[in-house]
């Protein structure tokens, strides 16, 4: 592959899917419009901040969320990851989907979140996502191409899993997708070092489109929508607000990187 522009996407969802939908396409505009080959949205993208009504919605938000990103991949010829979205599972639960799209609305990769958020926060802040989401069943999703490289989906939660990425590494993916929906209690403290922990170690891209800000009446997310190169400088962080970042993916840099410091060649477990 030849180096290309990556636009990840950061995105304040709200619990209504046109506003959201209009929301992304107005962005990926700006990100063409500055050249992207590839671009990301968020975790949620399409729905976030009021779970009993997604709940009840999930089939809706499905059927939306899927032809929009198909059509939006080959109206602007691009390689869109679709962030995540809900997908009836059964049972009451869905997935938390992420799809790859092909710049003629192809779909190249899926990759259903495997590592549930169940966690107890400071200030009683608690969640419990196995109550309504079905782990995937597939434990990695990678795809290769000439012209964006070898591609490793992840969710969110899954960063905080690194046997995961040795797992995608196994495919020498170039670029590890981390859509997410981070908690700004969390993101504060852990997010970026977990980022460039993960660019570090696997000596690859982290490409992590972000939600940011309040979401309905509670939920709030970190932001700071990020790039990582492989020797793990982070460049480029949306902050707090809404709208898009880019950075170049150089093959040049992988393979550079790679040499210096051969730790994949190195591995004993």
């Amino acid at each position: 592959m030849d180096s290309y522009l990556a636009a990840a996407i950061q995105m304040n969802s709200q619990p209504d899917i046109e506003f959201n939908l209009n929301q992304a396409y107005e962005l990926t505009t700006k990100a063409v419009n500055e050249g992207a080959e590839f671009v990301g949205y968020p975790e949620n993208f399409s729905f976030l901040g009021d779970l009993k009504k997604r709940r009840e919605n999930v089939e809706l938000i499905a059927e939306k969320s899927y032809p929009f990103l198909q059509q939006t991949a080959r109206e602007f010829g691009i390689y869109l990851l679709g962030g995540s979205y809900p997908m009836p599972a059964g049972n009451n639960k869905n997935y938390n989907r992420s799809v790859l799209f092909g710049p003629k609305g192809e779909q190249l990769a899926l990759y259903d979140k495997i590592h549930l958020f169940d966690v107890n926060l400071p200030g009683g802040e608690s969640y419990l996502e196995s109550d309504y989401v079905e782990p995937g069943k597939n434990q990695i999703a990678v795809h290769s191409s000439n012209t964006i490289g070898t591609i490793g989906l992840t969710i969110c939660y899954d960063l905080r899993f690194p046997e995961l990425y040795r797992k995608i590494m196994e495919e020498n993916a170039d670029v590890l997708t981390v859509p997410s929906a981070f908690t700004e209690t969390t993101g504060k403290d852990h997010w970026t070092t977990l980022l460039r922990a993960r660019a570090i170690e696997n000596t690859a891209y982290v490409f992590a489109p972000a939600q940011t800000g309040l979401h309905g009446k509670s939920r709030k997310t970190y932001g700071h929508a990020s790039i990582i190169d492989p020797w793990g400088k982070v460049l480029a962080d949306a902050g707090t607000g809404t709208g898009i970042i880019i950075a170049e993916i150089s093959p040049q840099k992988i393979s550079e990187v790679r040499t210096q410091i051969p730790s994949l060649k190195h591995r004993v477990l």
